[in-house]
């Protein structure tokens, strides 16, 4: 019967074949950056090479301590000093993580102790000493350590008769240690006070950004006030001040350029003219007090 016959043809089906997904090649992290204030992509060794600035539009971005060290030294001359005094959570500071996980953490990741790398050193052949802030440990906030080690620096110098340099940075107190932060402003400016006695010149780099209680405190009490292009330098932040005055602000309020035009820094260097420009002073310095020695033996 028809009804039983079997198909001449047979129903063959294919399933194509799938293609394997192409392996997505992985870009090594931190190769490339977006600048803070022309949003320029650019590779993050040139940025690095060009001493921490965006070659695009000239923003100088903070510098960590031993490039900025690098900088301002004479190679092999810079010693250390108090290299190994370390923060403690005093407080027992509790909150999403405590306040000795973030330092672990912050000294992995910067390869410092803590915020301010301290020690003396040559500048075309000049003693001095020198205390460097870093920005990348904890927004290089000031607390007991970084107090501690900025007046035993002060001191070094006071004591070894040594012009002192500080270049700052920093967000201000070091909320994690409470009014233990505070207390280092007036311990800083106390030891400023002594090196001043001492008739011993103190210079300070302000770069971007010193802020509160860093900049209410030591790096407001130069002899000499230098500080990087549109480095922000200030008590409260701008935000702050126009939310709670409700006032329009002046247009680049707070940059070093606004705060030349007030008088409240002396001049602003480029980087790449930094170490040029603190040498000349040294070597100003330097002059004047064999001058001022010489009229005193007179």
């Amino acid at each position: 019967m028809a009804f039983f016959k079997k198909s001449k043809y047979s129903t063959l089906s294919f399933e194509p074949e799938k293609e394997e997904p192409q392996k997505r090649k992985d870009i090594p992290e931190g190769l490339w950056e977006k600048c803070k204030k022309c949003s320029a992509t650019i590779f993050t060794k040139q940025k690095e090479s060009n001493l921490y600035i965006c070659p695009h539009c000239g923003y100088h971005n903070p510098m960590p301590a031993p490039a900025r060290i690098e900088l301002l030294t004479d190679p092999g001359t810079f010693q250390e000093i108090d290299a190994n005094v370390e923060s403690v959570d005093t407080l027992k500071f509790e909150g999403v993580s405590s306040y000795t996980s973030k330092l672990e953490s912050n000294k992995k990741k910067t390869g410092l102790t803590d915020a301010v790398v301290c020690g003396r050193a040559k500048l075309d052949g000049r003693d001095y000493a020198l205390g460097v802030m870093d920005f990348r440990f904890l927004g290089a906030s000031m607390g007991a350590v970084v107090g501690e080690k900025i007046t035993r620096l002060i001191e070094f110098a006071t004591a070894n008769h040594l012009p002192l340099v500080i270049v700052t940075a920093s967000g201000g107190a070091r909320m994690y240690e409470g009014m233990i932060s505070l207390m280092q402003m007036a311990k800083t400016s106390g030891a400023l006070e002594r090196h001043a006695e001492a008739h011993l010149p103190y210079i300070v780099v302000m770069t971007h950004p010193t802020t509160a209680g860093v900049t209410a405190s030591f790096a407001s009490l130069g002899d000499l006030i230098l500080a990087e292009p549109e480095a922000l330098i200030g008590f409260a932040g701008p935000r702050v001040i126009k939310d709670t005055t409700q006032a329009q602000l002046p247009e680049g309020f707070q940059t070093s350029e606004f705060l030349l035009k007030k008088g409240l820094i002396d001049k602003i260097i480029e980087r790449k003219n930094l170490r040029t420009e603190l040498s000349l002073c040294l070597e100003y310095f330097e002059k004047a007090s064999i001058v001022e020695d010489k009229k005193h033996k007179a």
